[in-house]
């Protein structure tokens, strides 16, 4: 009881400050109401952007136009010479004060230009025009019009164009019941009353309600209020030479017509657009969000190959891996990714680029299973699970028949992951894997084990249509120069064959000798004024790099507390290889995550949630938590709650309809477990010290 009592108290210690608009890095107080002169003398643009682009992209599915400004935002500083400074805010109402205000230069923004907001305001030539789209759940299908919103409630935020447009609508329908959303930008909650049917409507951009639908099932898009209307940019009223460079900008960059989703185009073409897209599946041998950075090996390649030719990525991710070159030929993508095999054109008009990758296949088994087995005649009786799409599954078959093993045919597509739990599980005795995804595997699990290689090795490519004859010889050109170079060498071995980098291997054994750490009273220092309780910041760090101060990641994160350059810059930090500066840049970023929390939520669920972000990232949680929800768990506990969500997010079933997609579950779990237990060690630990009591 004692122990519960002191822990308690431990955690009490971790309360924030307070949700604030803006994150750590951004200005406080600095006004200025100058034009493009005053601009280029200060040497920083300041602009305005929604709080959740900043830090923790959702994973741009067919594009985030909240991602793709932010981007645009960068580009238009650079082209002004200019350093980008965001400002970001959580309330849609406070954005148009900081530019009258002084406080901001742009609002890059999927910001509505409305007569009421051009009267505060000045906006650029229209980037996009959309319709307001109302959404509903997919299981009501009684609203069509805007007759049938009569006697409905309809959810959305004051501040927003839709408020006065459903406002204007209510002198006819006055039966139209309008709630005020919450006041901050949180868009899946409100989406989510929509869905369980405890509102019946809210309304949207069109371009935003794409990206919604483009991986929730539960909503549907039941009609558009009136006309389309142009979203744009705004800038300060009286700053006419900044409102001409933005328009020149942007008329460079082709944003004054509405966006196109499908378009054929080769090599010339896509680099007068100045983005190249890539269908690649959500999984972590191809692109994943990693504490908010993308990653992912074809993602990597994908990405150097586009700055090569000064394009801007994009990534799409379809619904399932078959569609993949279907949505290619559509027009949807310019190239199709995620190993495919080099298996000829079959009945899609596509060209395979040369090699990019080989893989051997094996037979894998249950750690448990002996004898080794060392080729096809050790498995008669026995059932292999392997994919059938394969180009290898003709010489499995005829294995079968020949060494009297039954061959189960699993889908297209199988997730690696998924196939190796089932065997574990004992729904089949053995499974062939390709080794590459093998690799991913054996650095994490300790359950399987490798048998024997099993004959024709898989060839893989990326493919495009067959017409693009510029755009294939420039990737054989560059598979040519990169294939078994330095570069891909380099990521291979991040993303395939680092076990240490997969995942690194730690055993929890406590050495204590009169500190927690050589880090201890920097960890104080900086813990107190953050109210963090610092033997908790001890124990992360513990984890985290085992206190070594020249600890580097696969993933580019440095030091003692495993922070990445983006997070550190974002924290106002950048000498990362500084132990002091790691520690406190790493609090720092803890903090800000803590920050995006409800203060509502339990103390100490408050922390795990914080400590969760920090290692799988904030969108992963926020997921987690929407589906623990629908799952009837509780959305604001951590352990035997929300944990239990987060481990099927490593599920297709369920990451497919994520927004941020898949996460190793396991991964977040496992360091809240290590985590707290260590931090529960060392508050007694410590306890026992300041008592006098001799440690067990």
């Amino acid at each position: 009881m004692l122990f519960r009592l002191i822990l308690v108290l431990g955690l009490l210690l971790v309360v924030s400050p307070g949700c604030g608009g803006q994150g750590p890095g951004a200005p406080e107080g600095f006004v200025e109401h100058g034009d493009l002169d005053a601009l280029t003398e200060r040497g920083v643009l300041r602009a305005v952007v929604p709080g959740t682009a900043l830090g923790e992209p959702a994973l741009p599915r067919q594009g985030s136009p909240v991602a793709q400004q932010r981007e645009l935002a960068a580009a238009f500083a650079e082209s002004l010479e200019l350093e980008l400074e965001l400002v970001p805010v959580f309330r849609l109402g406070e954005m148009l004060p900081l530019l009258e205000e002084g406080r901001a230069d742009i609002i890059a923004a999927n910001l509505t230009s409305t007569e009421s907001r051009r009267e505060r305001v000045d906006f650029s030539l229209p980037i996009d025009h959309v319709h307001e789209v109302v959404l509903t759940a997919v299981g009501n299908t009684e609203i069509h019009s805007i007759e049938d919103l009569e006697g409905r409630t309809i959810m959305v935020d004051p501040a927003a164009s839709f408020w006065d447009s459903l406002s204007a609508l209510r002198e006819e329908h006055s039966g139209i019941h309008l709630l005020p959303g919450l006041d901050y930008f949180n868009d899946e909650a409100t989406l989510d009353l929509v869905a369980r049917g405890q509102v019946d409507a809210t309304v949207r951009d069109s371009n935003i309600a794409e990206m919604y639908l483009g991986y929730r099932q539960d909503l549907r898009e039941a009609f558009h209020l009136g006309e389309r209307k142009p979203i744009a940019w705004a800038v300060r009223k009286g700053t006419p030479e900044l409102q001409a460079a933005l328009n020149r900008f942007l008329t460079t960059e082709q944003l004054t017509r509405p966006r196109e989703d499908r378009y054929l185009a080769d090599l010339p073409e896509l680099k007068e657009r100045r983005v190249l897209r890539i269908l690649l599946p959500n999984s972590p041998a191809s692109y994943f969000l990693w504490r908010g950075e993308l990653a992912g090996f074809e993602y990597e390649l994908a990405r150097r190959f586009a700055e090569r030719h000064r394009m801007r990525l994009e990534v799409v991710v379809p619904p399932t891996p078959a569609l993949a070159l279907e949505w290619l030929e559509e027009g949807r993508a310019d190239i199709a990714g995620g190993f495919l095999e080099r298996n000829g054109t079959g009945a899609h008009a596509v060209a395979y680029t040369d090699r990019l990758h080989q893989a051997r296949l094996w037979v894998v088994g249950r750690q448990d299973d002996s004898p080794e087995r060392v080729g096809w005649e050790d498995l008669t009786g026995a059932t292999v699970a392997a994919n059938s799409g394969s180009m290898v599954w003709q010489e499995l078959e005829e294995h079968a028949r020949e060494h009297g093993f039954v061959l189960l045919n699993l889908a297209d597509g199988s997730d690696v992951e998924e196939m190796l739990n089932r065997m574990v599980a004992g729904e089949f005795d053995y499974a062939v894997v390709e080794e590459h995804l093998l690799g991913l595997e054996l650095a994490v699990r300790d359950d399987i084990r490798k048998h024997f290689e099993a004959d024709t090795p898989v060839q893989h490519a990326w493919a495009v249509r067959g017409t693009d004859e510029a755009l294939l010889a420039a990737l054989n050109e560059f598979f040519g120069e990169k294939y078994r170079g330095v570069i891909y060498n380099v990521l291979y071995r991040r993303y395939f064959e680092d076990e240490r980098a997969i995942r690194l291997r730690q055993d929890e054994s406590i050495e204590i000798t009169g500190k927690l750490s050589p880090w201890d009273e920097v960890v104080q220092r900086h813990a107190e004024g953050l109210n963090f309780d610092w033997r908790l910041i001890v124990a992360q760090m513990y984890y985290e790099s085992r206190f070594d101060p020249n600890a580097v990641s696969s993933m580019g994160a440095l030091g003692l507390m495993q922070v990445t350059p983006r997070a550190g810059e974002q924290v106002g930090v950048t000498d990362l290889e500084n132990p002091t500066d790691n520690i406190r840049a790493g609090m720092l970023y803890l903090d800000w995550v803590r920050q995006r929390f409800p203060e509502e939520l339990p103390v100490a669920d408050r922390m795990w949630f914080s400590l969760a972000s920090y290692n799988a990232g904030f969108g992963h949680v926020m997921d987690a938590r929407r589906l623990a929800a629908q799952k009837g768990w509780d959305p604001d506990r951590w352990f035997d709650n929300v944990e239990h969500a987060m481990l099927l997010l490593s599920q297709k079933k369920y990451y497919t309809q994520a927004r941020h997609g898949y996460v190793r579950g396991s991964e977040p779990v496992s360091y809240l477990d290590r985590i707290s237990s260590l931090y529960k060690a060392y508050v007694r630990l410590t306890e026992e010290q300041l008592a006098g009591i001799p440690g067990e």
